[in-house]
């Protein structure tokens, strides 16, 4: 199978296209012919491995798994053994190991059944970025109906993901970025925008009841 590699950490020029067997799949995973893969900050992350703490999950020296990648979306082609969920023909997305080519191995938690109004490239974009979103908002963040929420970072993977659940949650929104992606923000739910280079999100005279901070804001 082709896939998409690194043998060292670093910028993009790291990456190289190479021939590699196809994975061995274990008792409890799923193999999957990827039809799409995410591409998010997990990805960054991973291939110039920083913050450096992060080389402790990656590997210190170099890349443990020289296969990038972690969102997937694609069609299941055999099962372990004790595999219950899935069998071979499914349509799933979800979480893998080395995404970034044609067959990648998961765990048959990490994965569910794709609905068939998500394209493969729609699927594929959820994951990651949808579930970190998710998690923020009800997990810890415990939004309500009728909050005031303020999403720092709104127009990124994450950030759109969370403007849209806070919305559906009931809460009024408040998304902070760049001016040129204020229309964007709106679209997904956004009652009002702040451009981040012109106004501190702090000052707006808004008394939040939840923040969510994914860019890391020196005001929080």
């Amino acid at each position: 199978m082709r896939a998409v590699v690194h043998s060292a950490y670093g910028g993009a020029d790291v990456l190289e296209l190479r021939d590699l067997s196809v994975p061995a799949v274990g008792a409890g995973e799923v193999l999957v012919r990827v039809r799409a893969a995410g591409v998010d900050r997990g990805a960054w992350h991973m291939m110039t491995g920083l913050p450096y703490l992060g080389r402790l999950a990656f590997g210190l020296r170099g890349p443990r798994n020289p296969v990038l990648g972690m969102d997937v979306a694609g069609v299941v082609v055999a099962v372990g053994g004790q595999v219950s969920r899935f069998a071979v023909g499914d349509e799933v997305f979800g979480v893998g190991r080395g995404t970034f080519a044609e067959f990648a191995t998961a765990a048959e938690g990490s994965l569910v059944r794709k609905p068939a109004l998500l394209s493969f490239a729609e699927a594929a974009a959820v994951p990651v970025s949808g579930v970190t979103a998710l998690q923020a908002l009800h997990d810890v963040g415990r939004v309500r109906e009728g909050q005031q929420v303020a999403i720092l970072g709104a127009s990124g993977g994450v950030g759109s993901f969370a403007v849209q659940l806070a919305r559906a949650a009931g809460a009024q929104v408040t998304a902070v970025c760049s001016d040129a992606k204020a229309g964007y923000v709106r679209s997904l739910g956004a009652g009002s925008v702040l451009d981040y280079g012109e106004r501190d999100f702090a000052d707006c005279g808004t008394a939040f009841d939840l923040v969510v901070d994914i860019g890391g804001s020196p005001s929080v």
